[in-house]
């Protein structure tokens, strides 16, 4: 534990260290686009955060190759090679994107190569585990079709939650804690060797968002862009690849006894094997509505709108902060509470928290929605946004009323809300700053 915890800690201070130079380098370039009509932010924020994310990945992998106790990894596997290969192609394209914006369907062609490059050097799903049934083995055509559409569906998903400050890396890093959690428990509980690369490659990943968040959240300095969105993206669909296509059931004897028994047996084993597949719930429930709700009205499925999750819950009334925090809770909660159920399946302890804590984040997404009022004895306590409303004065009959519109003097150009009175100016006694009083 103590060398993955090692790898992550270098890994994170890499990215932060690596990520101001970075955000002067791409002001320099000029890697700052418009604002386009879906973004949230206001201001021209630079790009290219993925490449201190990727030289983050770089040292994670060679400090990890010097331990003595993860050099096995890269000895007894290809995978290692495999992941750096595939992340190196998908990042360069992801640079070039951010710089010159390529075309969907290039970006699309060049994250299936990536996969395809993954599944030549031996990253790839080999079998699947089905209870009751027990491990069912995949030609080679079967494992490579399977790989690269798990890869395309992870990294368009990570891509598509990215539209908030800070939300594509903690999302990623939340879930990516519960994922190497469970790693290690099958490397070092069940000692099975081949979860150790999945394990690896979670502690690095979670060493590259953290390394990066300071800088990106609200408000945020600067964006991973797509060099970053889809590395991470990668990264997690390698360790899903890892843990689940790699990892042969079988090594631990939960496909024993009659076909009810082992269904039984394996069901909290099962299910984190598609724990993958589960922390990024929510940016692939965001991906399969983006694509209907784009086909249904008759656009393209990679168009741009502002339907997204996060969108929907600024709408609804949130605050930037706080519905990038609700997207935490949500990752949390489904990441973390697949990984208690894989553990105690038996305990109804942890499904009674799973649905108080699941009733409790509808609350708080639902919140917004309604206008709840202080009793009038606690409004001196209370924020005033909670306080009653009180009617407004009726205005006094008479010739001292406001004067009408037309007798109002014009608004000059340009200008709005406080300044829309005309100039005033800074100093109450109208003598300029500087002279003596």
């Amino acid at each position: 534990m103590r060398d993955y915890l090692l790898t992550l800690c270098v890994t994170a201070a890499v990215t932060y260290l690596l990520t101001g130079p970075v955000r002067k380098f791409a002001i320099a370039t000029g890697a700052m686009p418009e604002i386009r009509a879906r973004d949230v932010h206001r201001e021209p924020t630079p790009r290219l955060g993925g490449i201190a994310m990727f030289f983050g990945l770089c040292a994670g992998l060679l400090v990890a190759d010097h331990l003595q106790n993860l050099n096995s990894v890269f000895d007894q596997s290809n995978e290692p090679r495999a992941l750096l290969s595939g992340a190196a192609l998908i990042w360069l394209i992801g640079v070039l994107d951010d710089k010159f914006e390529l075309d969907a369907l290039i970006k699309l062609g060049a994250q299936m190569i990536s996969a395809g490059v993954m599944v030549a050097q031996g990253l790839t799903i080999l079998w699947l585990p089905i209870p009751g049934v027990g491990t069912v083995a995949l030609t080679q055509g079967q494992g490579t079709l399977l790989t690269v559409a798990l890869v395309v569906l992870t990294i368009n998903a990570v891509n598509f939650v990215d539209g908030l400050d800070g939300l594509a890396a903690g999302m990623v890093c939340i879930a990516t804690g519960a994922f190497f959690l469970y790693a290690y428990r099958l490397w070092y509980g069940y000692t099975i060797e081949a979860a150790a690369p999945a394990t690896l490659f979670a502690a690095i990943l979670m060493g590259m968002c953290l390394g990066f968040l300071p800088h990106n959240m609200h408000p945020a300095r600067i964006f991973m862009g797509d060099s970053g969105s889809m590395l991470i993206g990668l990264i997690l669909a390698a360790s899903a690849i890892s843990i689940t296509g790699q990892v042969d059931p079988d090594t631990l004897k939960i496909f024993e006894g009659s076909t009810r028994q082992a269904t039984h047996a394996a069901l909290p084993v099962f299910i984190p094997l598609i724990l993958p597949l589960t922390i990024i719930a929510i940016p692939m429930t965001d991906l399969v509505l983006a694509i209907v709700r784009r086909t249904w009205k008759g656009q393209s499925p990679f168009a741009a709108d502002r339907g997204h999750l996060h969108h929907r819950l600024l709408e609804i009334g949130h605050s930037h902060s706080r519905a990038v925090l609700i997207m935490y809770f949500w990752s949390a909660l489904i990441a973390f509470g697949t990984l208690a159920y894989s553990v105690h399946s038996t305990s109804m302890w942890i499904v009674l928290a799973i649905t108080v804590l699941s009733a409790l984040g509808l609350v708080l997404l639902l919140l917004p929605r309604f206008s709840p009022r202080a009793p009038r004895w606690a409004e001196a306590v209370v924020p005033p946004r909670y306080r009653r409303r009180k009617p407004a004065p009726e205005p006094e009959p008479g010739p001292a009323r406001e004067a009408s519109a037309e007798e109002r003097p014009p608004v000059p150009a340009g200008l709005n809300g406080s300044t829309a009175i005309g100039h005033r100016s800074r100093f109450s006694d109208r003598r300029k700053a500087g002279t003596p009083s």
